[in-house]
């Protein structure tokens, strides 16, 4: 006989303490070079200082944060990894993806991005933002892009079959919100479409209105005949002209979506 509460509900209650240490990992995983305060931390989770003094010190007992060498300062230890050691992603994206976007960067020079398709949105599987010198974000891998206003979404939705993205619009269209209403106006979407075609890669100049400040363009990686990914290179707003967009990173980004493909086609075939 099955127990526990029935299929579908939510008779259990959450756990407190291990939310509000989950928050403080991530808050710590965020902070510039992964080390922050006390105090930075109890402003990033929204906790008083006592409280995030107590979490830290229980998950220093159980290995997972340090002490800095500065007086209240804590880091994140390597067992944070093991933790995703379970976790399995689409291989071809960490043996593959990952270090041929590492070797990019001097190319680059701006931050890179490699999105995949999941639940409505493009999610971030690998990143460079941890690479780059002109990086302005942290913790990047696991973030979800809406697909309508980023260049990564428009670059998989003009790439991917027809089938495919009216299967990806209609989970957006489900959403009881203005990204929801976004996708369901036809004419928006038949323009974002035409325009990201026309141009021969995705683009969006802060339509997104959580980094407003930024822009990023994004090409599609395909393997097979078929699109299994984004990349994305992402800046400031008016840091860098269409001139060096088109002439410059453009190339180089769309080099580097050809070679993950290629291999990636390799990887997934065997």
């Amino acid at each position: 006989m099955r127990r526990g509460p029935p299929l579908g509900t939510n008779q259990y209650k959450t756990v407190r303490g291990l939310a509000r240490g989950l928050a403080v990992l991530r808050a710590l995983n965020a902070a510039p070079g992964g080390i922050s305060t006390i105090g930075e931390l109890a402003q990033a989770c929204a906790m008083h200082r006592t409280t995030v003094k107590r979490l830290l010190e229980t998950l220093r007992t159980e290995g997972l944060v340090r002490h800095s060498d500065r007086e209240g300062q804590y880091y994140l230890t390597f067992e944070v990894r093991r933790l995703s050691e379970g976790f399995e992603d689409e291989a071809w994206v960490e043996e593959i993806a990952g270090p041929m976007m590492a070797d990019a960067v001097p190319r680059l020079v701006w931050p890179c991005d490699l999105t995949t398709p999941e639940a409505g949105f493009m999610v971030v599987r690998e990143s460079t933002h941890r690479l780059s010198t002109l990086s302005q974000h942290r913790a990047m891998i696991g973030e979800r892009l809406p697909l309508l206003v980023t260049a990564a979404g428009r670059a998989y939705l003009a790439a991917c079959s027809a089938t495919e993205r009216e299967a990806l619009l209609e989970l957006v269209r489900a959403r009881d919100d203005a990204i929801g209403r976004q996708a369901g106006d036809d004419a928006y979407v038949a323009r974002v479409l035409r325009e990201t075609r026309r141009r021969g890669y995705g683009y969006n100049d802060g339509e997104w209105s959580r980094e407003a400040s930024f822009s990023a363009i994004a090409v599609p990686v395909e393997a097979g005949g078929r699109p299994i990914a984004s990349v994305s290179v992402i800046f400031p707003k008016a840091a860098v002209s269409t001139e060096d967009l088109e002439s410059r990173y453009l190339p180089q980004l769309a080099r580097l979506a050809r070679a993950i493909g290629r291999r990636a086609r390799s990887r997934l075939a065997s």
